[in-house]
């Protein structure tokens, strides 16, 4: 088996650097390097999908005919390689990587082109509405109601967990319109405008200071039913379509890597000319070392999930495995990188940071210098932060049930 890239691959990876030499700025370079949540900031990621719409690279997995790049499962992987390695930030998935490929799969002609052309311009920024507070992994049982009244449904009821939100001016959710013996039945995919009236926003904040997440809630909001994507009462089927673009198909692999690299010199940094942590620090290797491996077998499962996007398929539920093994595994690398920049470490609050590093009121605990190395100060932001990996797009218990019934037919 021949892994080496072709004469075609390295022009390709060679004209991807060139764009993120002349393209990516500084400030959206420190963004991605320092950044401690899944998502950037609303600014940061619209400034980031602007450039890439204008080059024509903002959705390769989409079909050409929508805006898709056509590329072929190397080009796709190589293009993620170099945005990790240049510390691109990541855009917003709940539009580009979400709804946009439901409406691609099951939207109305009329909803593909009124939303997808605002979803890739960025007119549109949207954020999903599916957790609510006792219906989470056990999504079916969600009870906010959508009533229907002529030609439109009027929707009560509470969401949480909703990322971005506060931002956001449109929300996709779904919704209860009837209800039946087997909940997974009587709900529907709907699409509500965040200005509409009845609709409040209260923000959650997280353990590392952010705001990402909130609470949305709504009260007597009237939507048009031409908002519901696929039929009424079938929303169970759209949800889980979408589902598979979200725990799967993406590259995270590379992003892994660089992570991974950059813990490895986080070891030596802090174990160089100090021989009594030379145990310590072969103690973090081997760790490093058995993340390596572990990451390397992620990535076979991801060109395998691309080479099936590629061909028009959906990812199936194999994206259950890799959104289970990506989750654990970027767990496990700030567990590795916490212990590796030990007193260094310590959470900040975003607003304090500027571009050229911590700010001077940012203080990290028991460093006398006032200010930790580069490398480390973002760690535990991070690490309390990545705790909800395991939980979000449905729960890695979860996951493990899906892939025990649909991969191995227990």
């Amino acid at each position: 088996m021949d892994l080496s890239w072709s004469d075609a691959d390295r022009r390709f990876r060679d004209e991807v650097q060139a764009f993120l030499d002349a393209e990516l700025t500084p400030e959206l370079r420190h963004v991605g390097k320092t950044l401690t949540s899944v998502y950037a900031e609303r600014d940061v990621a619209l400034a980031w999908q602007k450039i890439l719409y204008e080059k024509g690279w903002l959705v390769p997995a989409w079909p050409k005919a929508y805006g898709g790049c056509d590329w072929s499962v190397t080009q796709r992987y190589i293009f993620g390689s170099e945005l990790a390695k240049a510390h691109a930030p990541p855009l917003s998935p709940m539009g580009l990587g979400m709804c946009g490929p439901v409406l691609i799969g099951h939207g109305s002609p009329e909803q593909k082109a009124h939303y997808l052309p605002r979803m890739l311009r960025g007119e549109d920024f949207w954020c999903q509405g599916y957790s609510e507070p006792q219906s989470g992994s056990d999504l079916a049982s969600l009870q906010m109601s959508a009533v229907e009244d002529g030609d439109d449904f009027i929707c009560s009821g509470h969401k949480l967990w909703t990322t971005h939100a506060a931002v956001a001016n449109w929300i996709f959710c779904l919704v209860r319109t009837a209800k039946e013996a087997i909940p997974q039945r009587g709900i529907t995919f709907l699409l509500i405008d965040m200005r509409t009236p009845g609709v409040e926003v209260q923000p959650i904040l997280s353990l590392s200071g952010e705001h990402i997440q909130n609470h949305v809630f709504f009260t007597d909001v009237r939507v048009p039913k031409a908002n519901v994507v696929g039929r009424i009462g079938e929303g169970w089927t759209v949800a889980k379509y979408l589902m598979q673009f979200e725990r799967g198909g993406s590259v995270q692999t590379p992003s892994l890597h660089t992570r991974l690299r950059k813990i490895a010199a986080m070891i030596e940094a802090e174990s160089a000319g100090r021989p009594e942590l030379a145990d310590e620090a072969n103690a973090l290797r081997r760790q490093a070392a058995d993340a390596a491996i572990q990451i390397e077998a992620l990535e076979a499962l991801e060109l395998r999930l691309l080479s099936r996007l590629s061909a028009g398929d959906a990812p199936g539920a194999e994206s259950s495995l890799q959104k289970t093994v990506g989750t654990e595994l970027s767990q496990r690398l700030t567990e590795i990188a916490l212990a590796a920049a030990g007193l260094f470490a310590a959470v900040y609050q975003p607003h304090m940071v500027s571009p050229g590093g911590p700010s001077p009121g940012h203080v990290v605990p028991n460093d006398p210098t006032g200010v930790g190395p580069d490398y480390a100060w973002t760690v535990a932001a991070k690490y309390l932060n990545d705790r909800a990996g395991s939980i979000y797009a449905g729960s890695n218990e979860i996951q493990r049930n899906i892939m025990a019934k649909a991969i191995l037919g227990l």
